[in-house]
């Protein structure tokens, strides 16, 4: 078997390998959720052989963690970097939708692979992912805080600003699909769909801001 697996590894440079399996991961996850995904699964699709897969990665577990964890924890650092440009609360709080807009359509399997987590009550999400969410928000708290101390927004709770940003657009790219195939739905409503496709970051910004942003008239408290 160990022969098996280093001819295979031997064809291919390990780091292209592992990106193929994850990749295949990706998918296989987002079609079949955690529990209904099987390595041999992953392997067929990834064209590898499945020990070369726990030689390369690791178990499902592994696996799974890697997957939600190579999305998340870049768009981490994707969101720290664009936020760092911005210059006012305003555009900050835009840059970091935009970049979580963004990651999902480089993602499409993300809403999938989210809403079963959510569904499960984060049954097998695993530790990593979860400290990757907790450091998205801490810029989001970060943002939230500049912006109440210089008077822009009002105050909020930053973990249900970021709940309602990532539902908003999670459900909507995640329901595309459901959408097109419904014949009944009215034109004028498609044609609204239609508007929002290609800014859905824009539109959750603006809504978002003007839930937050404090008017000319309210009091700090």
């Amino acid at each position: 078997m160990k022969q098996l697996i280093e001819k295979e590894a031997s064809m291919e440079e390990p780091g292209k390998t592992a990106e193929k399996i994850l990749l295949a991961a990706r998918k296989v996850f987002a079609e079949l959720g955690y529990s209904g995904t099987r390595m041999d699964e992953i392997a067929r699709r990834a064209a590898v052989n499945k020990a070369t897969i726990y030689y390369q990665i690791g178990d499902k577990a592994t696996l799974y963690a890697n997957v939600i964890h190579q999305v998340i924890g870049s768009v981490s650092q994707d969101i720290a970097r664009a936020v760092g440009l911005a210059q006012t609360p305003e555009d900050k709080l835009r840059s970091y939708i935009t970049c979580i807009a963004q990651a999902v359509d480089k993602n499409p399997e993300l809403p999938s692979i989210m809403m079963r987590e959510i569904a499960s009550g984060g049954t097998n999400l695993p530790r990593l992912v979860v400290e990757d969410f907790a450091s998205v928000i801490k810029i989001l708290m970060g943002i939230m805080e500049e912006g109440t101390k210089k008077g822009v927004f009002i105050k909020t709770v930053p973990f249900l600003l970021h709940m309602m940003i990532l539902g908003s657009i999670l459900f909507y790219k995640g329901s595309i699909p459901l959408r097109e195939k419904q014949t009944w739905i009215p034109a004028e409503v498609k044609e609204q769909d239609k508007k929002i496709k290609g800014n859905i970051a824009r539109e959750v910004a603006r809504l978002i801001l003007r839930a937050v942003k404090k008017s000319n008239t309210e009091d700090a408290s």
